[in-house]
């Protein structure tokens, strides 16, 4: 009896342990602490862009050296460069040429080259589950830009994934020094065409390619059509591609992710695909990645 006593009362401790830890378990998380420097700087670049509303900034010019500039950040910078050559690997160039791309993305401003390939690898491996940083279920403004105006946790497996690069002497470079490399791109548009340019070719530039690339964290998990079930809520949106030179093919993309080619139908127009083509019919484009749309898609 004294036994069963003892066994009795173990098996009272241990109903005690697990219901403590279940109530433990079920206490929501520590809030995320706000990332006032990210706060501040997004401010600044957004008010920034509301001079360009006023008359004696305003251009042609500049306008169109804004949008020339969308190309170069954006087009080949972070969609070709940072995205389909660095961070998937979708085919190889010389590394001169791959320096210039992780340049020109550079110049979009969306954080250090490495930082930024680390988390979008992360959000591959975890697409619409706690662990993405974006998480679109979370609403369509966390996958946005709410997430990065907070810390981010996922922030501390970047090194882990990022082994290839993250010893590159250009790389820590870039991915240390993108601040100061727009504040001298600012003084060289300044020199060039005055305020306008610094306005257009800076601010205006900026929250357009911030945001146009944030559609796709945001809007091609929520709009669109779903061609492969991908394992998320990643959809193929027309419209977003078309403004981020083919990355709104994002359901493709999530089910083939290093593929060099996101439109895989004749009627996903992809720019960027176009241009890898280009590159690789002069010989600048080596062990090009593909995938065979489904015949029966």
């Amino acid at each position: 009896m004294p036994q069963l006593s003892r066994l009795e009362s173990l098996a009272g401790l241990v109903n005690v342990f697990e219901s403590f830890m279940t109530s433990v378990s079920s206490l929501p998380l520590r809030p995320l602490r706000p990332n006032w420097g990210v706060i501040f700087f997004m401010g600044i670049v957004h008010l920034g862009a509301l001079l360009g509303l006023v008359p004696g900034l305003f251009s042609w010019s500049a306008v169109l050296l804004c949008f020339v500039f969308y190309w170069v950040s954006g087009g080949l910078g972070i969609t070709l460069g940072w995205h389909r050559l660095v961070t998937h690997r979708s085919f190889q160039c010389p590394k001169w040429l791959e320096y210039f791309f992780v340049f020109c993305g550079s110049l979009a401003c969306e954080g250090g080259i490495i930082e930024w390939v680390g988390l979008h690898r992360n959000h591959h491996l975890h697409s619409d589950q706690e662990l993405d940083q974006h998480n679109s279920q979370k609403g369509f403004w966390w996958s946005h830009m709410g997430w990065m105006l907070q810390e981010v946790p996922a922030k501390a497996e970047v090194e882990r994934l990022t082994k290839d690069i993250n010893t590159d002497p250009v790389y820590r470079f870039l991915n240390q020094y993108f601040v100061p490399i727009q504040v001298v791109l600012g003084v060289l548009l300044y020199l060039w065409g005055g305020l306008p340019f610094v306005v257009w070719g800076i601010f205006v530039r900026l929250v357009l390619v911030y945001h146009l690339t944030w559609f796709v964290n945001s809007a091609t998990h929520k709009f669109g059509y779903r061609t492969f079930e991908s394992g998320d809520r990643s959809t193929n949106c027309w419209w977003v591609a078309l403004l981020t030179f083919g990355e709104g093919w994002h359901n493709n993309h999530h089910t083939y992710p290093h593929s060099a080619r996101h439109g895989l139908q004749w009627w996903e127009f992809d720019v960027t695909w176009i241009t890898i083509r280009a590159l690789q019919a002069i010989g600048l484009a080596q062990k090009v990645r593909l995938v065979e749309a489904p015949a029966n898609q």
